[in-house]
């Protein structure tokens, strides 16, 4: 373990991948005179991941890919991070999961003497059916962590049902970049709905397209919907649509930039959200800049905290009929979705990425004291 010279402390992150999201958040840490960042990746990029990744402004290190693909996970095993570490001489360790290679440099740390600090993006509900194996692994990590960081109140509810204590526990949120959102120039509302997402089975893009239908009967009229993104259930989410064409109009934009998100969220009126299985929504940050209210179900980590049930958005199981009931008001009733619409822009606002580096830094002080 070292201490860099200039008194910043050294912090090792060890993540999967880069993420558009999370890159400005450690540009932000990196410009932080107490903190020496180097962030080490898994890998550069995940098959079932279209992100588009700008050059970013902080010390970075990929490792030597290596993943396998189970039940639809990446599982990253990476040995070159205990060399990549060795040489970094880290004085923090944060690991944001429990792959080989996240427990590999959590045992560097442990062998060096440097602090650990764990990382997650899950929640006490996305983790309930963990088996027994994973539990103790994650209890013998926590045993020997200093600090706690979570992405919202479910992941701290999370290291809550292990006994941490409150006072380790640190939030740091997954953010949209919101002024990108804010200062869009407008667009016509050329969409009714909008999904935006991969498209598979656990994301449920069928039922939004079932749902535009069930719609588009009640109103008498054509319900647009935009499907941005891509995925396995494409060409059948496309043929739906075409055996639909008299009720509705589905648009297939493709997987979009981030610059172009703005424009695209822009011309919608209610981003549709019917996930079976998601710790947070990051498309939930993108709809609330936007002005979006959202329709959601609770299987989502954003449902509760970004997501209020009847104050920008509904939170409803996945049911057609109360999903058509509330998608409907918000078409009909000009008042309520106004009211929506602003109390979306007005709660994603604590959702920065300041913030969210701010709960990083604290998270560090706090592990070594200072």
């Amino acid at each position: 373990m070292a201490t860099c010279s200039s008194g910043a402390i050294r912090v090792a992150m060890v993540t999967n991948i880069p993420a558009p999201y999370r890159q400005p958040v450690y540009e932000l840490l990196a410009a932080d005179p107490q903190i020496e960042l180097k962030v080490f990746f898994c890998s550069g990029r995940e098959p079932d991941r279209e992100w588009d990744l700008r050059k970013s402004q902080f010390e970075q290190e990929h490792l030597r890919e290596r993943f396998i693909n189970f039940r639809g996970r990446f599982i990253h095993f990476n040995p070159d991070v205990w060399k990549a570490l060795h040489k970094f001489r880290p004085e923090v360790v944060i690991t944001t999961g429990f792959n080989p290679t996240h427990l590999l440099a959590f045992a560097y740390a442990r062998w060096n003497g440097a602090k650990h600090i764990a990382m997650t993006d899950g929640t006490f509900d996305s983790e309930l059916t963990l088996s027994s194996i994973h539990r103790w692994v994650r209890r013998l990590v926590f045993k020997n962590t200093s600090s706690f960081i979570g992405a919202s109140d479910g992941s701290l509810k999370l290291y809550r049902s292990y006994g941490i204590d409150e006072s380790h526990l640190f939030k740091s949120h997954l953010c949209a970049n919101n002024e990108s959102f804010f200062n869009a120039p407008k667009v016509d509302k050329r969409y009714d709905f909008i999904f935006c997402g991969r498209f598979v089975a656990v994301k449920s893009p069928l039922f939004a397209l079932d749902l535009a239908r069930k719609v588009a009967i009640r109103m008498g009229r054509k319900i647009s919907i935009a499907f941005v993104g891509s995925g396995e259930l494409e060409e059948k989410m496309r043929v739906v649509a075409t055996a639909m064409n008299n009720d509705v109009e589905a648009t297939f934009p493709g997987f979009a930039r981030q610059d172009e998100l703005p424009q695209l969220y822009g011309a919608a009126r209610i981003l549709l959200f019917p996930t079976q299985w998601d710790p947070w929504g990051v498309v939930a940050n993108e709809a609330c800049a936007a002005g979006l209210p959202i329709l959601v179900t609770p299987a989502a980590g954003s449902a509760g905290e970004l997501i209020r049930d009847g104050e920008n958005g509904f939170i409803l199981p996945l049911d057609l009929s109360r999903w058509a009931d509330a998608a409907t008001n918000l078409l009909t009733d000009h008042d309520l979705y106004f009211t929506f619409s602003m109390r979306s822009r007005e709660l994603v606002n604590e959702y920065s990425f300041e913030n969210a580096a701010l709960g990083i830094r604290n998270a560090v002080l706090k592990a070594v004291a200072r």
